[in-house]
């Protein structure tokens, strides 16, 4: 029995946490077995998605979610589940008005927001360790019924010019006539999961409401596949312990996961009853075809917000299961009930106790004292945030790595029987063969990824990923080393060598920011796990080699790469075909071939220290490097990117038999800032072979030789790597740090503030007037069709593209320190050097969240809220992007994938 269960004394082991991870890493333990993978929201996905015209919203609506069986994962509310999500755990509430049971998260699909997919709900994820021995979610339910059709009319209603009506906009919170529904998790050892929800009536009456912990077993049996995951049908049987006054109990019995009890503790107004249905498609409700049985998915919605008693049993078994609670809880009170989720054995071994009481309070407060010894470890600066905001600052932080660990979640999909149907469906249309992600037949994922955010994009995304990773390698570093690593295995990474994009296209591109994430996991994690770089290499020299032979057009060392990830920032679809004869250089995608070079240049020479083999793909990727930054310069003979006219970089189109620069300055000229590294002359010197090559390419190239600098400096010998010059570099650096263009008092924008009142437009095609293309700063929400609506690079400040821009002019101080000064703001006639540049910017993206002289914060838009009740003034949100002029908080709302790097 675990010392945790036993001992009712707070005793604290040093670094505990981090012994947890040690143990989980050489598998003494498996302490991650245990975690919040349950997506919140299945439904509407592409996995889910068998129509034939690939419209995954509406093949698979909300409205189906309750009552149809999904067919490659879950979804709940606040849940947890193992890590391969046979069992699943999850609140459900009924508040005695709504129509149905809250078991899920509702938002409006990609069709019916007027800014895209759009959770519609209140929740936040509040604290968690990276084994998840403690984690906590807080969800607040109106007491009124919830708007779900208000919500969805409104915003139908509305245009892309008008805000989204969000559901803090309905008043269902006016005189706090809601409940704050607490969970949280404790682990008193890997298979024992302690829960504790505690439900606060924050109105000023008296308010019933109906909770309902409860346990499923997802479906895996009713497709007739035989695939890895395909287990057999399990069975959860209530339990008889046959000891008098224990609690209620339901036992688990599944083929690979083993025998596991529920047990939960009697509340204060009595024993919960307990229900049972099954985990299987409502045909009658969904398809208009009798069931097969009468206890099916729905039915314990029917039971409790119907009133139909025989839509579900209390005598079981069936594959869901549901304690039912009502409670009546006065004004301002609460209530707390506590469950257990245990192995066999350890249940076993408690068999004279009832696995609650003070030994089950002392796991809690265990837990909870090692997670803030835990993070006590990763301060926030007070040199950025301000001696004043060090408290704030710390919850912005433990929010930040909390979203980031709640994000996790079990992805599963099988490109082969996802095209292809299941034997027990019906047939497929024929449509999908040539539709979505049809190229992807290898595809195969049943694992645990770090997702942008669980409900908007409840999917792996390539690029987030490697933001997502940057942060979790503070507290994680071998999920974060995995994580890199499964992106890049051979069941994910087409044969191709392409990494896939997410699953919406797997074979959209998205920016190879891989790369650098590697070797920064690399460095910051001690710099010798030397198989990790090796093993990564490898496949990166795979997917270098398809973006060569794929998006460098006819071999010039100019690169189109496509959207790159960055939605709508330029004047027309860079994903869609281009017109009749035109052709479009990327000032990005060329870039980004830069950084990419630059980054296997800096692992090889790394790996070349102690294997020689690697010195000859270090003067390759030198030589490339050069290369690319020649073509982005520009020659006699080739028109580069960089314009000298405006001292900027822009895509080049060439069109009706010209070729033009789109001078749209916009984040687009910022990436080529990021091709820079400073190299130790000592380690080339070290290096016969390689340093042997860059000098004959010195002697016998000089005009390329140029890209390249060199100096002494306090006894180093540097050598500096860059796409700008010294003299580009600060003339760039003038629209980026002028509050009228890129500066804004939260961070760098993503365009220029300049197209707010003069517009950009473009000429395309030999009939001018009839094809103009105007770009216009738009500060937040898109305003466009393009790529959806969701996000919106026209303007507003994104936190990828600025912490690049950080740790570029970080690269660039090593090199050129104080000897190098730009005015900031520009036109100030204040002086800085990069590095105190790349501190302002990080001073200003932290204003984002810290208070203000007023108590306000500026993501949250001055809602007095966040402000004054003590009830939401200490929650934060991590948005995907923030308005450019006032810093509030808009898209996604829970994407602390890259936003969580306001950890760094």
């Amino acid at each position: 029995m675990p010392d945790d269960v036993r001992t009712t004394p707070l005793k604290l082991t040093p670094d505990a946490e981090k012994l947890r991870l040690e143990e989980d890493a050489r598998r003494g333990a498996n302490w991650k077995r245990w975690g919040p993978y349950l997506s919140e929201r299945q439904w509407g996905t592409v996995r889910e998605d068998y129509s034939p015209d690939g419209n995954a919203w509406e093949y698979f609506p909300h409205d189906h979610a309750r009552s149809r069986a999904y067919r490659w994962g879950e979804d709940g509310l606040m849940g947890f589940c193992d890590r391969e999500c046979r069992l699943c755990f999850a609140v459900a509430l009924w508040n005695g008005h709504d129509p149905i049971l809250k078991e899920r998260l509702y938002g409006l699909t990609g069709h019916e927001g007027n800014h895209g997919e759009d959770v519609k709900e209140a929740y936040f994820y509040v604290d968690a360790t990276p084994t998840y021995s403690y984690a906590k979610t807080l969800y607040k339910y109106p007491q009124a019924s919830f708007p779900y059709e208000w919500l969805q009319t409104e915003n139908a209603r509305r245009g892309r010019s008008e805000p989204e009506f969000e559901i803090d906009d309905t008043g269902v919170f006016d005189e706090n006539r809601y409940w704050d529904v607490t969970t949280e998790y404790a682990k008193a050892a890997p298979d024992d999961v302690l829960i504790r929800i505690t439900v606060s009536n924050r109105g000023p009456e008296a308010a019933t409401l109906h909770l309902l912990p409860t346990v499923w077993l997802r479906n895996s049996w009713a497709w007739g596949c035989s695939h890895e995951g395909c287990d057999p049908k399990g069975k959860i049987s209530r339990e008889v312990s046959g000891r008098a006054g224990l609690p209620q109990m339901v036992r688990v019995d599944h083929e690979t996961l083993g025998t596991f009890r529920l047990t939960a503790e009697d509340s204060p107004d009595g024993r919960p009853d307990l229900l049972f249905t099954e985990n299987e498609t409502n045909t009658e409700r969904v398809h208009g075809t009798p069931n097969a049985s009468p206890y099916v998915k729905d039915g314990i919605h029917r039971y409790v917000v119907d009133g139909d008693t025989t839509a579900a049993t209390r005598k079981g078994p069936g594959s869901k299961a549901a304690f039912h609670y009502v409670l009546d809880v006065p004004a301002g009170e609460e209530r707390v009930v506590c469950l257990r989720l245990w192995d066999d054995n350890t249940w076993k071994a408690l068999s004279s106790e009832s696995g609650f009481g003070a030994a089950y309070r002392a796991v809690f407060a265990r837990r909870i004292a090692e997670a803030d010894a835990f993070y006590a470890g990763f301060p926030p600066d007070p040199a950025i945030c301000g001696p004043e905001n060090v408290e704030a600052a710390m919850r912005v932080l433990r929010q930040a790595y909390a979203g980031l660990l709640w994000s996790k979640q079990f992805y599963h999909i099988s490109g082969a029987h996802w095209l292809d149907g299941d034997p027990t469906q019906p047939p497929v249309a024929p449509e999908r063969r040539n539709g979505r992600n049809r190229e992807w037949r290898h595809f195969f994922s049943r694992d645990i990824l770090s997702m942008p955010d669980k409900w908007e994009y409840p999917w792996f995304a390539a690029w987030d990923t490697a933001f997502h990773m940057l942060v979790m390698a503070r507290i994680d570093p071998d999920f974060a080393k995995a994580q890199m690593l499964l992106l890049l295995r051979e069941w994910y990474m087409h044969p191709n060598g392409q990494i896939p994009a997410y699953e919406w296209a797997f074979g959209d591109v998205n920016p190879p920011t891989h790369v650098g994430a590697v070797y920064a996991i690399f460095k910051s994690t001690g710099g010798t796990d030397r198989l990790f770089l090796e093993r990564a290499f490898q496949k990166l020299l795979i997917n270098f080699t398809w973006w060569v032979n794929r998006k460098d057009a006819d071999g010039r060392n100019l690169f189109g790469g496509g959207f790159l990830g960055m939605d709508n920032v330029t004047v027309f679809d860079r994903s869609a075909p281009l017109g009749p004869g035109e052709q479009l250089d990327q000032a990005d995608g060329t870039a980004w071939m830069a950084y990419y070079c630059l980054n296997m240049l800096v692992i090889a020479l790394e790996l070349a220290s102690e294997d020689p083999a690697y010195e000859d793909m270090a003067s390759k990727f030198f030589e490339h490097y050069v290369a690319i930054v020649d073509a982005i310069a520009g020659t006699e003979n080739q028109t580069g990117l960089w314009d000298d006219q405006d001292g900027f970089y822009y895509d080049q189109l060439s069109s009706g038999g010209r070729r033009f620069p789109i001078r749209l300055r916009s984040v687009v000229g910022l990436i080529p800032l990021m091709g820079v590294d400073v190299l130790d002359q000592r380690l080339i010197d070290r290096l016969p072979g390689f340093s042997k090559r860059m000098n004959w390419f010195f002697v016998h190239k000089p005009d390329l030789a140029g890209y390249t600098s060199y100096r002494e400096k306090d006894g180093q010998k540097l050598r500096l790597l860059s796409v700008p010059s010294a003299k580009r570099l600060k003339r760039v650096l003038k629209y980026v740090l002028d509050e009228g263009e890129f500066l804004s008092p939260h961070g760098i924008r993503s365009m220029s503030r300049l197209y707010a009142e003069h517009p950009y437009q473009l000429e395309r095609g030999s009939d001018a007037a009839a094809a103009v293309a105007e770009v216009r700063y738009t500060p937040g929400d898109s305003d466009i069709g393009i790529y959806g609506g969701n996000s919106n690079w026209r303007g507003p400040i994104w936190f990828p593209v600025n912490l690049l821009i950080i740790q570029a002019l970080e690269r660039y101080y090593e090199f050129y320190g104080d000897d190098l000064t730009i005015e900031c703001p520009t036109g100030s006639g204040n002086e800085m050097t990069l590095m105190e540049v790349a501190r302002e910017i990080s001073r200003r993206l932290t204003t984002l969240f810290l208070p203000e002289a007023t108590g306000s914060a500026p993501w949250h838009g001055r809602d007095s809220r966040w402000r004054d009740d003590p009830h939401w003034k200490d929650l934060v949100l991590f948005h995907e992007f923030f308005h450019g002029d006032t810093g509030q908080g808009l898209g996604a709302s829970h994407q602390t994938g890259w936003t969580a790097t306001i950890a760094l």
